[in-house]
């Protein structure tokens, strides 16, 4: 259960926040990012790490997580709503990026919850339009 639950915690982990400007492009957070999930209550492990990627505001795991699949948009202010799942078990996550960080929180339905932080794990810059 608990390697279902790590996928699940994933979708959650990667809503970040931090401001950017309203009139920034998605794909100014494009690129590769590093996140990692801390569970605060439940069941699930105490933390998980990912890498994902972003391409013009969609998400995609790039981290081996056997089974598990990330659905899942950063809009251009850097807002971050994702859908994690790997079997029957399944989660979401919020929050937002800037242009080399974020922050958010995860849930795994009523199994756990946590928060997650991410940082930018490339060299490319975001940038405004």
């Amino acid at each position: 259960m608990i390697k279902l639950t790590s996928a699940a915690a994933l979708a959650a982990g990667l809503s970040l926040p931090m401001c950017v400007p309203a009139h920034a492009a998605p794909s100014a957070h494009n690129g590769r990012w590093s996140v990692e999930l801390v569970t605060e209550s439940g069941l699930c492990s105490a933390r998980y790490s990912y890498a994902l990627t972003i391409r013009e505001g969609q998400v995609q795991l790039t981290s081996a997580a056997a089974g598990a699949r990330v659905n899942g948009h950063v809009g251009a202010d850097g807002s971050v709503g994702l859908i994690v799942s790997n079997g029957t078990a399944s989660g979401t996550g919020t929050g937002r990026l800037q242009a080399g960080s974020g922050a958010g929180t995860w849930k795994v339905s009523s199994l756990c919850s946590g928060h997650w932080t991410a940082r930018r794990s490339d060299t490319r810059t975001a940038q405004a339009d």
